[in-house]
C-alpha cells in the first residue's frame, strides 16, 4: 500500500484517544484519510478529535469518535455496526487499545491478569470479529494489531502483559493466512517503550529488576512509532518493529535465544 492510497480511505483506530493510537490517527489524517477513533472515555476522545482535525489536508475528510469497551464483545459488535452504518466500511483497522500493569507475578491479581487479556487480546479479537466480514466483502484492507517487544521476548515483571501480547502475535499470524485470499493484509506492530500516558502509568509499579533490564534503552516518541507503522504497511510487512534496537532484539531472540536469556538473567 502506497502513501497516496490512504487518501480517501476510512481508518478505524481503537485506543485512539491517546498514545500510539492518537499519533497514528494524526498520521493517517495527514495522508488524506478519514478517521474514526474509539476509546472508553468521552472527554479524552473529544480532546483527541480536535488534535486529529488539525492534521487534515482536505475538507472532504471526515473525523469522529465513538465510545466502546473493546473487552466487551456485545458492546463492540453494536458499536462497530453503528460505525459502519454512519461512517463507512473500514479500509484500515488499527487495534491500539491496551493496558499494562508490570509487577511481580504474585502481586498481579487474577482480576488484573484477566483484564489485561480481555483488553489486549480479546479486545483485538472482538474488534476484528465485528469488522472482518466487511473487509472480506470489499476484498481489500489492512489490519494492524499492536503487540510489543515483550510480545516476542518475555521480560521480568511483565507476565500478564507478555502473555497478552505474545497472544496478539500468534493470533495475527494465523489470521494473516486466513484473510490473505481476500486481499486483506494483517500486520503486528511491536513497539519498544514509547512515550505515552500508559508508559508513565507503568513506571509506577515496575519492579527494580524491570527497570534494570530497561537500562538506558531509548524511548521512542508516539509519532515516530506511528510513522514506522505506516512505512511497514506500505512495505507489506507482517512484523513491524520500530527502531534499530527493537529489530536487533528480535533477530537476536530468533537466532541466539540462549544468549538473550543469559543476558536477561
Amino acid at each position: 500500500m502506497k502513501k497516496r492510497d490512504f487518501n480517501g480511505k476510512h481508518v478505524y483506530i481503537t485506543g485512539g484517544s491517546s498514545g500510539i493510537g492518537l499519533a497514528a490517527a494524526k498520521a493517517f489524517a495527514m495522508r488524506g484519510a478519514s478517521v474514526i477513533i474509539f476509546a472508553r472515555g468521552t472527554e479524552r476522545l473529544e480532546s483527541a478529535l480536535k488534535d486529529i482535525q488539525q492534521s487534515r489536508i482536505s475538507d472532504t475528510q471526515s473525523f469522529t469518535y465513538m465510545t466502546v469497551d473493546v473487552s466487551k464483545p456485545d458492546d463492540v459488535s453494536v458499536t462497530m455496526e453503528r460505525a459502519v452504518g454512519t461512517f463507512g466500511k473500514p479500509d484500515v483497522l488499527i487495534n491500539s487499545a491496551g493496558e499494562a500493569y508490570p509487577n511481580y507475578f504474585e502481586d498481579i491479581s487474577y482480576e488484573r491478569f484477566d483484564r489485561m487479556l480481555a483488553t489486549n487480546l480479546y479486545g483485538t479479537r472482538n474488534t476484528i470479529s465485528a469488522l472482518a466480514l466487511h473487509m472480506k466483502e470489499a476484498r481489500e484492507g489492512h489490519i494492524v494489531n499492536i503487540s510489543s517487544i515483550v510480545g516476542f521476548i518475555g521480560v521480568f515483571g511483565y507476565t500478564a502483559y507478555s502473555a497478552s501480547k505474545f497472544g496478539v502475535i500468534g493470533f495475527s499470524e494465523a489470521l494473516r493466512s486466513e484473510l490473505r485470499p481476500f486481499n486483506v493484509h494483517v500486520s503486528a506492530l511491536c513497539p519498544p517503550d514509547t512515550d505515552t500516558p500508559q508508559l508513565h502509568e507503568e513506571n509506577r509499579t515496575k519492579p527494580p529488576e524491570t527497570r534494570a533490564i530497561a537500562g538506558n534503552a531509548r524511548i521512542m516518541s508516539a509519532d515516530a512509532v506511528a510513522d514506522a507503522l505506516i512505512r511497514g504497511m506500505e512495505r507489506g510487512r507482517f512484523m513491524i518493529i520500530p527502531g534499530f534496537e527493537g529489530k536487533f532484539i528480535y533477530l537476536a531472540k530468533r537466532l541466539f535465544p540462549s544468549l538473550v536469556n543469559y543476558i536477561m538473567d
